[in-house]
């Protein structure tokens, strides 16, 4: 779920599953509630097979609210956001299903596999293997952030070869590994140089401008 604050509107928005990286941006000066939820919650009367790839405008009741399942809610803050999902789970709109962890511990299941499947797919929106697919990409950019060479990223990541390796990164991830390392090498040069900035208050820090959106 997110909430974007611009120009004096809020806007309530329920965003799906991504079968690949993605980017969603805001106008200048935009403020940013974004909650992800944990793999396999999911809310049961919004079909994530019907949001894949998209996004939903929550309708709003009034300036401050939006309804939700025929109960209007207050917009969250970064004060009380963990109050309002604490109540999502309270009034159960907002359910985990133990499925999905034990499918991807690979753990044995007193449930046909073909149930399994389909619970997975209800609680993610997305099969099995795409997780898995996301997962070891995940895996690899960390490995690139990390210092380590491309090549040796293929073979700890388990990938055919280097092509194999970029054509992953760029669908899960949405960048090349040459990217991922220099955005990194980046990153570093900016932790050093920040070093001699003030300390400020993150709990009053709103995101602002752009928000990127990747894979889970």
């Amino acid at each position: 779920m997110v909430f974007v604050r611009h120009t004096g509107q809020v806007h309530p928005i329920m965003v799906g599953p991504l079968s690949t990286a993605g980017m969603a941006s805001w106008g200048k000066g935009a403020e940013i509630v974004w909650i992800q939820f944990k793999l396999g919650t999911f809310m049961p009367h919004l079909p994530l097979r019907d949001h894949l790839d998209g996004e939903r405008l929550l309708p709003k009741t009034a300036s401050q609210s939006f309804w939700l399942k025929g109960s209007a809610w207050q917009f969250p803050n970064y004060e009380n956001v963990d109050t309002f999902v604490n109540r999502l789970v309270r009034d159960e709109l907002l359910v985990r299903d133990p499925v999905v962890d034990a499918a991807l511990k690979d753990e044995p299941q007193d449930i046909a596999s073909r149930t399994v499947r389909h619970r997975f797919l209800q609680a993610t929106g997305i099969t099995q293997s795409h997780i898995r697919q996301i997962e070891r990409a995940q895996y690899a950019k960390s490995l690139l952030a990390a210092g380590k060479s491309i090549l040796d990223t293929v073979e700890a990541a388990g990938y055919f070869d280097q092509p194999h390796l970029t054509r992953a990164l760029k669908q899960w991830v949405g960048h090349t590994p040459a990217q991922i390392i220099r955005m990194s090498q980046s990153a570093c040069h900016f932790i050093q140089d920040t070093d001699l900035l003030p300390d400020y208050d993150t709990n009053v820090l709103a995101a602002v401008g752009q928000h990127e959106r990747r894979n889970p």
